[in-house]
């Protein structure tokens, strides 16, 4: 019995080296396709689009290739290199920009014109400053509801959309992110912030928070910025620690400043859009392939809001990335996003 059993131990340890040995020589697939390699843009410019406004717009990858513009997220998140690496630089022209009074876009933190109705048409600038005539889409959080009521504002100039962490900003994902939703499974995190404002101006804690981020008191204003910032990254990522979050402490609360500022002036003003605007006009973008990538366990955008979306979306494909959350760094977020951003590559 013993011999058997030594027999049986050995043949299963022959039989997992085999596995590490196959595994070494044949990759898994999973780990397939990966970001591109770092490139830097060949073009940096700025747009005036409006009497105060000046808009940054970068260019890279190919001049000639397919034009995909890419919309970051916040409202106020700014663009980030590491946008580019999600396209081919052969067969992509990769356009970034900065939303108004985000990033580099002058002037910082000027909320005046500064709408959604604003950012799509500065879209359409762009396009039409660039000589282009269809676009792909590439979004991500907010960059999904930018892109959303661009395409149904535009959708003769559309070709395709690929988002991530779909936000249709409707009253309810903002209670969501804001109220009653992300305290279930935050709950410590989810009460400093509502702490930090009156009782009295917890019912509205968007426009709480907005009125402080903008106070005329620096100390104020940096106090909250970097408290916005925490609990949003908190929140966006399956595993944020706190030592992570103690870092960000050294960090200028400038930097964090246009982003909570943002989007708490547009959560605070609905994204100035009408109740379910994006979810009504949907049957304009219906023709289009769209590409809805989720994480499964995205606190703030959760994976309901992907899913209306695609049911009324007869050319839509919808991937729920397993062990993901609102994080674009998540692996099966990102898989999911380059395989799908391959499937432009040939259109």
């Amino acid at each position: 019995m013993r011999k058997n059993r030594l027999f049986i131990l050995a043949f299963l340890v022959i039989v997992f080296m085999l596995v590490l040995i196959i595994m070494n020589y044949f990759p898994d697939e999973a780990e397939e396709p990966g970001l591109w390699p770092e490139i830097e843009p060949f073009r940096v410019d700025y747009l005036k689009v409006s009497g105060i406004h000046d808009m940054y717009f970068d260019l890279s990858g190919n001049p000639d290739g397919k034009p995909v513009f890419v919309l970051h997220g916040g409202p106020g998140g700014g663009s980030s290199p590491l946008y580019r690496r999600f396209f081919d630089p052969d067969k992509f022209l990769i356009v970034l920009h900065d939303q108004r009074g985000s990033g580099l876009s002058r002037p910082y933190g000027e909320l005046r014109e500064n709408t959604t109705q604003h950012l799509v048409e500065d879209i359409e600038k762009l396009r039409k400053h660039l000589k282009l005539d269809k676009i792909l889409l590439f979004g991500g959080s907010w960059g999904t509801t930018l892109g959303l009521a661009y395409g149904e504002t535009y959708p003769e100039h559309v070709n395709g959309m690929v988002l991530r962490g779909i936000f249709m900003a409707t009253k309810g994902e903002i209670d969501h992110f804001y109220h009653g939703g992300v305290r279930k499974f935050f709950p410590e995190t989810y009460e400093k912030l509502e702490t930090s404002v009156p009782e009295s101006e917890r019912g509205a804690l968007p426009r709480a928070l907005f009125k402080r981020v903008q106070s005329n008191n620096p100390a104020t204003r940096d106090k909250y910025a970097m408290l916005w910032t925490k609990y949003e990254y908190k929140v966006g990522t399956l595993h944020t620690p706190d030592d992570l979050l103690a870092s960000l402490d050294q960090v200028d609360p400038e930097e964090f400043f246009a982003f909570s500022l943002f989007e708490n002036y547009y959560m605070a003003n609905g994204c100035f859009l009408e109740e379910g605007q994006l979810l009504k006009n949907a049957d304009r973008i219906r023709h289009i392939p769209i590409y809805l990538v989720n994480g499964r366990y995205d606190m703030i955008c959760p994976p309901i809001n992907a899913y209306r979306l695609h049911k009324l979306l007869p050319k839509s494909k919808l991937i729920i990335a397993e062990g993901a959350g609102h994080w674009l760094g998540d692996r099966p977020v990102e898989k999911a996003l380059l395989e799908a951003v391959r499937e432009f590559e040939s259109r």
